[in-house]
């Protein structure tokens, strides 16, 4: 088993292409792209259109790679688009 971080994101589906470039750039060798439909402070969010809906992220990587692809969110995205992201330790098996 190894060590690794759970980074998890959801966000606009238009950033889809970017957030995946973003990954494999900054160290991550691969990435979970899934629809994610909910609600919580900012409303009730469906997704069934590209340009209203959501995404989920998920990266399994080292801790290096999880903070440099946070700190690039934070940096990039967060002013300018709906995101939520938070990661968590996990083994992988």
């Amino acid at each position: 088993m190894q060590d690794r971080i759970l980074l998890t994101i959801v966000t606009e589906t238009v950033l889809e292409d970017r957030l995946t470039e973003d990954c494999h750039r900054l160290g991550a060798q691969g990435y979970t792209v899934t629809d994610a439909r909910g609600g919580g402070a900012h409303g009730k969010r469906r997704g069934s259109f590209e340009f209203n809906g959501n995404i989920r992220v998920e990266v399994l990587c080292d801790a290096e790679v999880a903070a440099k692809l946070a700190r690039h969110l934070a940096e990039t995205y967060e002013r300018h688009y709906q995101m939520v992201a938070w990661q968590v330790p996990v083994q992988a098996l």
